[in-house]
């Protein structure tokens, strides 16, 4: 069974401690009630996965985790075997004991695109919300964070993360949660905020704003990346049944607007840092990730618009700050 305890001994004496009020009963309940199918097939292969401590593990320019030469040929190929139980790989890449996972998204262009414009992390306490299998948290760790903190729901990005930790080693400062964040009390504590790839698919993005600036301390830093439109400050597109296939997109403001919800919010110096149209490159099918991508999620004839026909995703990344307490509303 996934257990939790090392990142209650963690966080004990962190500014994180007063969660342990109300974490280990929600994760208690997550292990008693969770009913993902594959959930039991996939935790037989993390009991497996018992190798040795890696003699490299690269956190800054990559996530590569040992130089590939610690494993026979037959063990690289158990360890090859035993990964890809856990396709689809949709966030990455990673490569562990010369094994390359090359998974859909290069969310490595994504980290530095957003990187030059963070505050520095080191000896940060960081939260990663919608952190996918994890790939942006060991960044994250490798730019010197003291705790990163991840949650998402999905059970089969636990998994890929899980797998990722055992091989690297347990005693890395990163974890994930398989938590929402509408299950976290406000914990006004982190130092940085990351929602990356999350805003659009939130029913209320106001709503999801708000918890972010809940779990930063006064002061903290939001990093908010998203899909987003062009437009003036009024510019929202509310997508039909789908946006590019999907079910669940609700909202996509153009910059100016979501600038204007983040004000909103109470978030200041509130700054557009980087927008970026995905390109097919950056998103696409692979030998770990062999199910339909962007090239099918856009129009054949003008790959500028969806199959829908709105326009091609593209992605804007803000930083703000979270502001001082209103006396007045206190």
């Amino acid at each position: 069974m996934i257990s939790f305890s090392s990142f209650y001994k963690q966080i004990a004496d962190s500014s994180l401690q007063h969660w342990l009020e109300t974490l280990p009963a929600i994760l208690g309940q997550w292990q008693r009630e969770h009913k993902h199918g594959s959930l039991p097939k996939w935790e037989k292969v993390l009991n497996k996965l018992h190798y040795p401590t890696p003699d490299t593990l690269e956190l800054t320019n990559s996530v590569t985790i040992g130089s590939g030469s610690q494993l026979t040929a037959g063990e690289k190929e158990k360890l090859e075997n035993l990964l890809r139980i856990f396709m689809p790989w949709r966030k990455g890449p990673f490569s562990v004991h010369g094994i390359d996972i090359d998974t859909e998204w290069r969310s490595d262009w994504k980290w530095e695109r957003v990187l030059p414009h963070l505050s520095p992390l080191a000896n940060r306490t960081v939260l990663d919300v919608g952190c996918g299998s994890g790939y942006h948290m060991w960044r994250m760790l490798g730019e010197g964070a003291k705790h990163v903190v991840g949650i998402d729901p999905s059970t089969l990005f636990l998994c890929q993360f899980e797998a990722i930790k055992r091989i690297a080693g347990d005693q890395h400062p990163v974890h994930l949660l398989p938590l929402g964040i509408e299950e976290l009390p406000p914990l006004d504590a982190f130092d940085t905020v990351f929602s990356m790839g999350v805003l659009y698919h939130r029913r209320s993005p106001i709503d999801h704003l708000l918890q972010l600036r809940d779990q930063l301390r006064t002061g903290g830093e939001l990093v908010l990346e998203t899909l987003v439109i062009d437009g003036d400050e009024n510019t929202v597109l509310v997508p039909g049944d789908r946006y590019g296939k999907m079910n669940n997109v609700w909202f996509l403001p153009s910059a100016a607007a979501l600038e204007a919800w983040l004000k909103k919010a109470d978030f200041i110096d509130v700054r557009c840092v980087d927008v970026d149209v995905t390109s097919l490159a950056e998103q696409r099918s692979t030998d770990w990730m062999p199910n339909e991508s962007l090239v099918d999620y856009l129009d054949p004839s003008n790959i500028d618009l969806t199959v829908e026909g709105y326009p091609a995703p593209k992605r804007a990344t803000f930083i703000a700050t979270k502001n001082q307490p209103n006396k007045d509303l206190v």
